[in-house]
């Protein structure tokens, strides 16, 4: 999101919730709040009055400010994050909102609408979708036909542009909602009678996969802890979006594990710039708070997992795997390894990303099989 929208956003989340709060705000409330210049925040008052977006509800009087109100008390957006990854000709579109049933509704109407949609699934409120770079006009109507679809991705200078067609509840999405959503860039819209369509554009960010494993001892710590706290360290870097945390299991029977045997992976979307700056964080946070001395941490790039590396995190799951196994493995398959014993489950962690969490946690289930090759 450019500076000028970022600031644009939180301006008005700020005053919306001090309008609900007390009913209305001054200049001077939204320049303690943000530190801001009282100068600065007016001009950003008045603009916002000649946007319909704020109205003056009390003029000043004497020492008594003047009082301002949001114009809506409804949320600016139902649209936390919207956010892109790019794999080669595949793009992952995440997309969380603040409501479950928000996201069920678009899963099922992308999903019944196609075009270049590859998959869509929903894990809680956030909707992630995979889809290959084109175009694919879809057709949106009442219902049986879908009310939102996806027409298509392109990929320029470093941005995802995201097409797309709608009618009714996502048409008021897309024109009021959407451009509020931390990760967006930009929306355009155009309305072609009952039906809108509009081009949402975000970054083309990298994805990195990060796999923990063997950070705990039999009576101290936990690797889905030490990877959750990962997480949210690495969240409040500049360049990071999170995206989430697996738990994966692995051999049950392996002699020497200090429980069930599972490991954690974690998800993240990068500027590319910025990932070996990333990773080096990863690394330094793991060495100095994993419990054990064995602690093994794998990244690697990109959502597309080879059916070859695939075999390896099946590997991990039925028999004992080698460090030298799994050094040959990251190398051929671009992954970085680092640290001790822990690097053979780190790295069969990301070599399971994308497999449902029922297929993680059951390590009779085959990885390899029934499954589609993603690379």
């Amino acid at each position: 999101m450019s500076r000028v929208l970022e600031r644009r956003r939180q301006y008005l989340r700020l005053m919306r919730r001090m309008t609900l709060e007390a009913g209305y705000f001054t200049v001077a409330d939204v320049a303690e709040a943000t530190g801001t210049p009282r100068s600065t925040v007016q001009d950003w008052v008045n603009r916002l009055i000649e946007e319909g977006c704020v109205v003056l509800t009390e003029e000043q009087r004497g020492r008594h400010a003047a009082r301002y109100a949001a114009s809506s008390a409804m949320p600016e957006s139902a649209c936390r994050r919207v956010f892109t990854t790019i794999d080669g000709d595949q793009v992952e579109i995440y997309h969380e909102c603040m409501s479950g049933g928000c996201a069920a509704f678009c899963e099922f109407h992308h999903a019944r609408a196609g075009g270049t949609l590859r998959s869509v699934y929903r894990d809680g409120t956030l909707l992630r979708e995979r889809v290959s770079l084109g175009l694919r006009d879809v057709t949106v109507g009442l219902d049986p036909a879908p009310a939102v679809g996806i027409a298509g991705v392109l990929h320029e200078d470093g941005y995802i542009r995201q097409y797309i067609r709608c009618i009714g509840g996502p048409a008021y999405s897309l024109t009021d909602m959407l451009s509020f959503a931390e990760g967006v860039c930009g929306v355009t819209v155009h309305r072609e009678g009952a039906v809108v369509k509009g081009e949402v554009t975000t970054r083309a960010l990298a994805y990195v996969a990060v796999g923990v494993d063997d950070t705990d001892t039999e009576t101290e710590g936990a690797t889905f802890a030490l990877a959750l706290a990962l997480l949210q360290h690495l969240a409040n870097l500049d360049g990071v979006m999170p995206i989430g945390h697996r738990v994966v299991m692995l051999n049950p029977a392996l002699e020497g594990r200090t429980a069930g045997n599972s490991c954690s992976y974690i998800e993240l979307a990068v500027e590319p710039g910025q990932v070996l700056r990333i990773e080096e964080a990863a690394v330094r946070f793991v060495a100095d708070e994993a419990a054990s001395p064995e602690w093994g941490l794998a990244v690697r790039e990109g959502f597309r997992v080879p059916r070859d590396l695939r075999a390896y995190g099946r590997s991990a799951r039925e028999s004992v795997v080698t460090r030298e196994m799994a050094e040959a493995t990251a190398e051929r398959f671009g992954a970085r390894i680092y640290g001790g014993r822990g690097v053979i489950g780190a790295l069969a962690a990301i070599a399971l990303v994308g497999l449902p969490h029922d297929v993680l946690l059951d390590p009779q289930r085959d990885v390899c099989a029934g499954w589609e090759e993603t690379a």
